[in-house]
């Protein structure tokens, strides 16, 4: 059986990206829009499909690395920060819009909490993700 650890990540969450669109109870915030996604961002992201994008790599994310924490998951999507003429530091991402995207792929029911804490993916998230990365495989 094919696993979402083997396929093309890019292409996988290009894939689930669409997938993820046809569910209804996935919708980007009022303010995603207006909101840089941490500190070390300069402007809001300029994608239109950002929600769905993060969503999917988040659902990739879990699937990846079991039970995971905002925590883990700000600083797997921090970066750097230019201070001027002073050196760059690291920053941790914004972890408002990681929770929400966490709350509603709970919703959906691809994820739920672990019970020592963070979240882990479940049974149907682990379907629909090995079933996209079959697709993915097939499309070769």
């Amino acid at each position: 059986m094919t696993s979402a650890r083997l396929a093309n990540p890019r292409k996988l969450i290009e894939r689930l990206e669409k997938e993820l669109k046809k569910e209804e109870k996935i919708k980007p915030t009022e303010w995603s829009k207006f909101v840089k996604s941490g500190s070390h961002k300069i402007r809001p992201p300029y994608n239109e499909n950002f929600w769905y994008t993060r969503s999917a790599s988040l659902l990739r994310r879990i699937y990846i690395d079991g039970p995971v924490g905002v925590e883990k998951l700000r600083r797997f999507y921090g970066g750097r920060k230019k201070m001027g003429h002073k050196p760059a530091r690291s920053k941790l991402s914004g972890g408002n819009h990681l929770r929400k995207i966490l709350q509603q792929l709970e919703k959906v029911g691809y994820i739920s909490m672990h019970k020592k804490g963070g979240r882990k993916i479940t049974s149907k998230g682990m379907k629909f993700m090995d079933n996209i990365s079959k697709v993915i495989k097939d499309d070769k």
